[in-house]
């Protein structure tokens, strides 16, 4: 007698176990390019506020991207092709998360009502991971795009010229909450999900992993107000001459003297 296995809502047992591992696998995959972008992002900061150290520090990082100390000269698509990778990860990541969004207006509401009523502060994390995320998928594209097309205005005077002079300031503002809130509450979350740093308490892991949580945001949302204020503060002395490129110390010419002697008969 041929051997059948158990039908539950007409698809078989095994046929079921097999479809079961995709979100498994889907899950893995969102934790994953999460955590690459968390990282990419502080990294991130850490170039762009070298800034806050030098022009000559932000200009010397900038180059090395660009193959400058490698090469001799600068190639800016390196920067591009680093920003098209950046960007896919984006990407596939929000496809990703966006599984788990409410679908439509009553589930949104469904989940507030919920959300209300259990006061739950993880709960609460979690819709401002979803509301971030979703600001960031627009916030995140434009800066992406504009440094995927203009890899070559990356530099002291060049970003300072596009935060104040092309009035991208308020883009950045916003960028930098989003991605900072959104990056700490998923690095919590991941942490949770994943049992990382698990104890014997369960409840005072998460209220430790919080403080962390929360001290890392802080620290990174101060760095990045820093880091823009000074950016905005270059703007503003750079207005005037705007489009000018960065000559870092060591390479200006220096004018030879005049010697008031020579025409002296």
């Amino acid at each position: 007698m041929e051997h059948r296995s158990p039908l539950i809502a007409g698809v078989g047992l095994a046929d079921r176990a097999r479809a079961s591992r995709w979100p498994a696998r889907l899950d893995v995959t969102q934790s994953a390019t999460g955590l690459v972008l968390v990282l990419f992002m502080w990294v991130h900061m850490g170039f762009v506020s070298s800034i806050l150290v030098s022009k000559d520090a932000m200009w010397t990082i900038t180059r090395f991207f660009e193959g400058y100390f490698f090469f001799g000269t600068s190639y800016p698509w390196i920067v591009s092709l680093a920003v098209a990778l950046i960007l896919v990860l984006l990407v596939a990541h929000a496809v990703l998360a966006v599984r788990k969004f409410p679908g439509n207006y009553h589930q949104f509401t469904t989940f507030r009502a919920h959300m209300r009523m259990m006061r739950h502060e993880d709960t609460t994390l979690w819709f401002w991971q979803v509301f971030t995320g979703f600001a960031l998928f627009f916030l995140a594209s434009v800066h992406l795009y504009i440094m995927l097309t203009r890899p070559d205005r990356i530099g002291p005077y060049e970003s300072s010229d596009r935060v104040w002079s092309e009035h991208l300031w308020p883009l950045y503002i916003l960028l930098l909450l989003a991605v900072e809130l959104h990056g700490g509450i998923g690095l919590y979350r991941l942490a949770v999900k994943w049992g990382w740093f698990a104890g014997n308490d369960p409840n005072a892991t998460r209220r430790r992993l919080k403080m962390i949580k929360w001290a890392i945001t802080v620290f990174f949302l101060a760095l990045g107000f820093a880091t823009l204020a000074a950016y905005i503060k270059i703007g503003i002395e750079h207005e005037s001459r705007y489009g000018e490129r960065y000559v870092p110390s060591h390479l200006q010419v220096v004018p030879a003297p005049i010697d008031a002697g020579r025409n002296v008969k």
